[in-house]
């Protein structure tokens, strides 16, 4: 065989041994590329690498040898009580986490963090009562943090700070009775935050720090007053509802330095008095609907200033004393008296109970500074008459 006649037959060789190492190291590189060796927990179902349950499974403790690669992970009916700091740790894939009736007593700071893919959070029906100091901390874009059917009783300050981005955080079935000052300071971008029946006390400051929310909602709340600067620093809300509650009194710069809520709706309430509702233009509200609320004690005009795009204020009972005349030059009646008239009621004396304030000829009501000048006059009468004619005795005298 010729030399030029063999240099095909070397070209053929060396392509073929070039496709079978290429073969080889790519079959390398599948080996350094795939996941670690995959090791179901003692007590738990493994439905794939991704997907582990751990229910009712008796377990102590979180695990701390679970598959990196989990997404979807539950670790119901256990009997573990507290959750450490960075609990979950490098399970950066994780997206959806139960912890239901667990014996769960405590939350310590930051035990959630570095779960940035997070989307479902559920812990309910524990015995939690509390939610401590950054127990929820630097949570990002998770759509659900389900906290209800436990037994938290307050809240504390920077318990969700720098969080941001979560769709529902629901507290309902819980027994709180105080949120504390700045207890959502730090949490921004939330699309509902519902509070359960039987709050208490609203600490000032309550909602300091907390912003951009769509729904704020309080319900059946029971409240001696609505303290000074319970919304201070609360910002960029679409609807603040508070609704069926017993208020109290509503105090002096309740709603002081809260900004941009779009829209306040208070709603089938009992208001003892209405010490002051001063609604400006820093607050920037959009809408105020003051519907169904039963206020004992009408506020005065000088106390009420309501500088806000539109309000309703209808199917409201007033107490129809001397007071209403000061109702009526007060902005809830939006510039028409005779249509706020046709649209609220009167709660008291007892001869006007229920009576549409239409029907009422408030002509005969004295208003209140008339009153207190004739009754001081009626209850000093005899005082009066008496220094009366000392003083024209004296004068006769002199004469």
């Amino acid at each position: 065989m010729s030399h030029g006649a063999q240099v095909p037959s070397l070209l053929t060789l060396c392509f073929t041994v070039g496709i079978l190492c290429s073969n080889i190291f790519a079959q390398d590189e599948i080996s350094s590329t795939t996941t670690e060796p995959f090791l179901c927990p003692s007590g738990c179902i493994c439905l794939s690498s991704k997907q582990v349950l751990c229910n009712t499974g008796g377990l102590k403790e979180i695990p701390t040898y679970l598959n990196q690669g989990i997404e979807d992970l539950s670790l119901s009916k256990n009997d573990f009580s507290t959750i450490e700091s960075d609990a979950f740790k490098g399970l950066r894939y994780l997206r959806k986490l139960s912890l239901d009736s667990n014996n769960i007593t405590v939350i310590k700071p930051f035990a959630f963090r570095g779960l940035t893919t997070l989307t479902d959070l559920s812990i309910q029906y524990t015995p939690l009562s509390y939610i401590g100091q950054y127990s929820f901390a630097t949570l990002h874009n998770v759509t659900l943090i389900l906290l209800a059917h436990n037994r938290i009783k307050y809240i504390e300050e920077f318990s969700f700070a720098g969080t941001s981005n979560i769709k529902l955080i629901l507290l309902t079935n819980n027994p709180i009775v105080t949120i504390q000052s700045k207890a959502f300071s730090g949490l921004n971008n939330v699309e509902r935050l519902i509070f359960p029946s039987g709050i208490r006390t609203i600490e000032p400051d309550a909602f300091n720090g907390l912003s951009n929310v769509g729904l704020l909602k309080l319900t059946f709340m029971d409240l001696t007053s609505l303290l000074p600067y319970t919304f201070r620093g609360l910002s960029h809300v679409q609807l603040l509802n508070i609704q069926e509650s017993d208020l109290g009194t509503i105090k002096v710069d309740a709603f002081t330095d809260s900004d941009h809520i779009d829209n306040l709706y208070i709603l089938n309430n009992k208001i003892d008095f209405i010490e002051e509702l001063k609604l400006t233009g820093d607050n920037a509200v959009g809408e105020l609907r003051f519907q169904g609320n039963h206020v004992l004690r009408s506020p005065r005009a000088k106390d009420t200033w309501l500088n806000v795009h539109s309000i309703s204020a209808q199917n409201n009972y007033f107490s129809c004393d001397c007071l209403i005349h000061e109702l009526f030059d007060s902005d809830f009646t939006n510039g028409s008296v005779q249509q706020f008239r046709k649209n609220n009621f009167c709660i008291s004396p007892l001869e006007y109970h229920g009576s549409p304030m239409s029907e009422i000829d408030f002509d005969l009501i004295a208003r209140c500074h008339d009153k207190v000048v004739q009754d001081n006059l009626g209850s000093s009468a005899p005082s009066f008459i008496r220094h009366f004619i000392i003083i024209i005795s004296i004068f006769y005298a002199i004469q």
